[in-house]
């Protein structure tokens, strides 16, 4: 099973939420719809996630390929600017990516497997919403760091369980 995070420039929210959901028997995969190749995580982010007592040792921002796509399981995204994207660039796979909010809102824990539970949303028609978005910290002051690792530490912890 592969879930692949995903944001806009995979230094931050997609990476806390990959760190965060890692523990998860799954295959985590994170990425980014705009992103500069290969750069290390900043300071920010790191200390963000030690926060809240996460790491991800060795991340390089990764750009969202095709191959990433066709292998996901499910994308998780960390805002509706995601989900309109993979709408857009990847029709094909509208019906297993939602917002982490949406999911922790609408996911039900098991029975079946995650992705009859997925598929049985019909993610692909539902309209995207404001309240489903993950603040990005980028730009922002330290505190904004912590506060987005605060806010997924909190998303993952009720969604993971259900992801298994």
């Amino acid at each position: 099973m592969t879930v692949l995070t995903l944001c806009t420039g995979n230094a931050a929210r997609s990476v806390m939420a990959g760190a965060m959901l890692a523990a998860a028997p799954l295959r985590i995969v994170t990425a980014g719809t705009h992103v500069v190749e290969g750069q290390p995580m900043g300071r920010r982010t790191r200390e963000a996630l030690a926060s809240v007592g996460h790491r991800s040792d060795g991340h390089r921002s990764h750009q969202l390929t095709d191959r990433d796509v066709v292998d996901a399981d499910l994308i998780l995204a960390m805002a509706g600017e995601h989900v309109a994207y993979i709408r857009r660039m990847h029709p094909e796979a509208a019906s297993k990516t939602a917002s982490i909010k949406r999911l922790c809102r609408d996911l039900p824990d098991g029975p079946g497997s995650l992705v009859d539970r997925v598929r049985a949303l019909e993610l692909g028609t539902l309209p995207i919403e404001a309240w489903e978005d993950v603040e990005d910290p980028a730009g922002g002051e330290d505190e904004d760091y912590v506060n987005c690792a605060k806010e997924l530490a909190d998303l993952c912890t009720e969604l993971g369980p259900r992801l298994r």
